[in-house]
């Protein structure tokens, strides 16, 4: 009989998947003795035009490109699954809410809205599925919001087309002069397996918040196993807490384009693939900004080749406090990479408190130089670069002031992990929280 069912499964999602809002029941069997119920699957394709509710009794397929348009509003109940379909470029699958439009997805600790690919087994009633781990990336897109917030961008233009969406598609656009603008609520979320390749070298973030006003709430965040960044601010003025990023393929928590809000409460733990735990950027135009990043974790990842703690880049300003950091190995580092942001640094534009590293001192900070000329060959021998400019004291032996060498477990600074005791992280990794 299970046979019976999972092969009606399939043969129904074969078909279920190629129309666009079909209801059609499919039958599946779930653990625990419950046995058989009727499931539906509810299949989305392009523009929503008018407010609608997506329940909790059924999952959701994203095939290709699903949009919320301006002035609509889209309500999604706790413990909503939302698949996406696989596919790359124009193909790829994403939910995007439009500037102007609002998303009102509440979850709950114990009923968590999950966004995942197709090719997760996960079922209605359940918060994780049997057949895939931090490893499986890039099996659909992921989750932007989009809003009309205040961001620096080069020309010092009013709006630009987010990372991530092709520049014909206008309802990719981000930017204004509303900082209190509000695109809704994204509370208790998990976006699982996500960062389909869209073009050469640019994947979609697991969530991208572009231009979003301090109007939204985004709160109890997660992100797992996405291939480009977790969860990357544009600009935009929102206020975020509790945000966990697992074992994606870039940085975990990036920041470009002047954002202003602040990020309160946030954990990283990098898997074999990622690259930086934080990578922040400043303004592209003249518009500032300075972001607040306070009570943070992260974890480093013993095997990988990359994993830095941290990369403060282009004109970064902004304040980093309460910062935990352990499992990093030798040659990682926390750096500014240009004399624009070290100039800040000296200017006390961009400020750090109170950091509290296992293993490593101060020398993990590092100043480097950006490259001035012949930067684009092949041959780095002849680059000419600048010549560092924080100098008696260095960068490393300033940070002294700031960092402290700390035994595992006794740290006095970093998130309050209690928060995260919901995610799929803490019940896959077992991370004890």
């Amino acid at each position: 009989m299970k046979k019976l069912l999972l092969s009606a499964l399939a043969i129904s999602f074969l078909f279920t998947s190629c129309i666009q809002d079909d209801d059609t029941p499919i039958i599946i069997e779930v653990g625990g003795g419950v046995g058989p119920i009727v499931e539906d699957t509810v299949d989305k394709t392009g523009a929503i035009t008018s407010s609608e509710t997506w329940t909790n009794d059924k999952i959701y397929v994203l095939n290709q490109k699903v949009v919320v348009e301006a002035g609509v509003t889209l309500t999604i109940q706790e413990g909503t699954i939302i698949k996406g379909s696989p596919g790359t470029g124009s193909l790829a699958s994403a939910l995007i809410v439009a500037r102007g439009a609002t998303i009102n997805a509440a979850g709950t600790a114990t009923r968590p809205i999950i966004f995942t690919s197709t090719q997760d087994n996960i079922a209605v009633g359940q918060t994780a599925g049997t057949n895939l781990d931090e490893n499986d990336r890039g099996l659909w897109g992921g989750v932007l919001i989009l809003g009309n917030a205040p961001s620096s961008f080069k020309g010092d233009v009013d709006e630009v087309q987010i990372e991530g969406i092709p520049a014909d598609d206008t309802f990719g656009l981000y930017g204004g002069d509303q900082a209190d603008d509000n695109s809704g609520v994204f509370q208790y979320v998990s976006i699982r397996h996500g960062g389909a390749l869209i073009g050469e070298g640019n994947e979609i973030n697991g969530l991208t918040l572009g231009g979003v006003g301090t109007g939204t709430i985004i709160d109890n965040v997660e992100v797992v196993a996405n291939v480009d960044d977790g969860i990357e601010f544009f600009g935009g003025t929102v206020n975020a807490t509790n945000l966990f990023v697992w074992a994606c393929g870039d940085d975990a928590l990036d920041i470009d384009q002047a954002y202003s809000g602040t990020i309160d409460n946030a954990m990283v733990v990098l898997g074999e693939a990622s690259d930086h735990g934080l990578e922040i950027d400043g303004p592209e135009g003249t518009t500032p900004g300075a972001f607040t990043l306070r009570n943070v974790t992260l974890v480093g990842n013993d095997v990988s080749t990359k994993g830095e703690y941290a990369d403060f880049r282009s004109r970064a300003t902004g304040t980093v406090e309460n910062v935990y950091a352990y499992g990093f190995p030798d040659g990682k580092d926390v750096e500014l990479d240009n004399n624009g942001v070290s100039q800040n640094y000296l200017d006390g534009l961009l400020t750090f408190t109170a950091w509290e590293i296992v293993g490593f001192d101060n020398s993990i900070f590092v100043e480097k130089v950006g490259c001035l000329q012949n930067c684009d060959d092949e041959d780095e021998s002849n680059d000419i670069d600048e010549d560092k400019i924080i100098l008696d004291p260095s960068f490393t032996e300033r940070a002294a002031n700031w960092t402290t060498m700390v035994e595992q477990g006794s740290q006095t600074v970093g998130a309050d992990t209690s928060k995260f005791a919901w995610t799929y992280s803490n019940a896959t990794a077992g991370l004890g929280f």
